[in-house]
């Protein structure tokens, strides 16, 4: 049995991926925001459609949207939402994009959807809930030897400019293998078992916030890149599976090289 709210989520999640699969390969038109990230059509009416089901079911709640912006955040709960996370591999034509669904209460995620409906997968948790992707409970890795662990980054744009690039190359050095799934997919994997850490900078909450309660009840730890808990205004992520968390943490926390 899922909650009200998971399901709230699940349903938004899915008609958003209506509106996606829609617009999906058909060209369209791309704007480039202030902050130099693309948007599209797509983008706009999927937000749009997930705040319409997330409202009617829950209309005391806040809403911080990628798109449209934050409202109500003084409420009790809030929902926080990118429809496109990934909107550069949609207006190409690449398949590595989701829309995230998170629930924010009591100053954390506590449930969250990933739902990749061009690539085919659809993740969701809730605290003290477990994590499932397609159906089926998902777990971390045991590995706990960095040796044996895959890496994988997103954007590390942050990191390259900071002494923690130094802390980087180490880890890339002692990994047993480095990857870029970059965007959900390789949340995903970190949450299923195949892979045991995620680094990522430049980010915004709505970026990770429901990936972070997926990884979480997977068994798996998530901090930002100094080992610091998540809050509104993070803009960096770290998750592993747990065992080797702190000693990556401390390669790349920038204190430790400055």
């Amino acid at each position: 049995m899922v909650s009200n709210e998971l399901q709230a989520a699940l349903d938004a999640a899915e008609a958003a991926a209506e509106v996606i699969r829609a617009h999906y390969g058909r060209g369209i038109g791309v704007r480039i925001k202030p902050d130099t990230s693309p948007v599209t059509e797509a983008d706009e009416l999927a937000e749009k459609t997930i705040r319409t089901v997330l409202s009617a079911r829950f209309p005391a709640f806040g809403f911080y949207g990628e798109e449209s912006g934050q409202h109500g955040m003084d409420a009790e709960a809030i929902w926080i939402v990118d429809p496109i996370d990934g909107t550069k591999c949609f207006v190409r034509d690449i398949p590595f994009f989701s829309t995230q669904i998170a629930l924010w209460r009591g100053g954390r995620p506590v449930l969250g959807v990933s739902s990749a409906p061009v690539f085919g997968e659809l993740a969701w948790a809730e605290e003290r809930s477990g994590a499932f992707l397609n159906g089926r409970p998902i777990r971390v890795s045991s590995i706990a030897d960095l040796a044996q662990a895959t890496v994988s980054t997103g954007n590390i744009k942050a990191i390259a400019r900071s002494p923690a690039w130094l802390g980087m190359g180490r880890l890339v050095d002692l990994a047993y293998s480095t990857r870029g799934y970059g965007d959900f997919v390789h949340y995903h994997l970190l949450a299923r078992g195949a892979l045991e850490v995620v680094i990522e900078s430049d980010l915004s909450i709505y970026d990770f916030a429901a990936l972070t309660v997926i990884i979480r009840e997977a068994g798996g730890t998530v901090t930002d890149l100094e080992g610091e808990e998540l809050t509104l205004n993070s803009k960096s992520v770290l998750a592993t599976n747990g065992p080797m968390h702190a000693a990556v943490c401390a390669m790349l926390s920038s204190q430790a090289h400055s």
